[in-house]
């Protein structure tokens, strides 16, 4: 029975899948697709790892996400550095998250 999946896969999914003896199909994305697929792969990432029912699934949902965004970055030119300096920039700007605050309304 055939499983559409339609996404993005590390690059040695297919050599295990062809290991386990089953069919498939793949194609290489351009440059524009594959940065396309990036973005969806950071949502189905962080989806699963909204999911993640322990430590140690979030860790391994957590490390896919580093994966794709450290790819994303690296296909863009962009450093990693500069991620983490504006990061703390916002954070000294805008604060962190540690005091868990929910914001309900404001008005004009």
């Amino acid at each position: 029975m055939r499983k559409e999946h339609n996404k993005l896969v590390r690059d040695k999914i297919p050599e295990i899948i062809g290991k386990s003896q089953k069919q498939y199909k793949q194609t290489i994305l351009s440059k524009t697709e594959f940065v396309a697929a990036l973005k969806n792969k950071i949502i189905e990432e962080a989806q699963e790892a909204s999911k993640a029912e322990n430590s140690t699934e979030l860790i391994q949902e957590i490390a896919d996400l580093y994966e794709v965004i450290d790819t994303l970055l690296t296909i863009k030119g962009i450093k990693s550095e500069e991620v983490l300096k504006v990061k703390r920039e916002k954070k000294q700007e805008k604060g962190g998250f540690e005091k868990r605050i929910k914001l309900i309304w404001t008005e004009e």
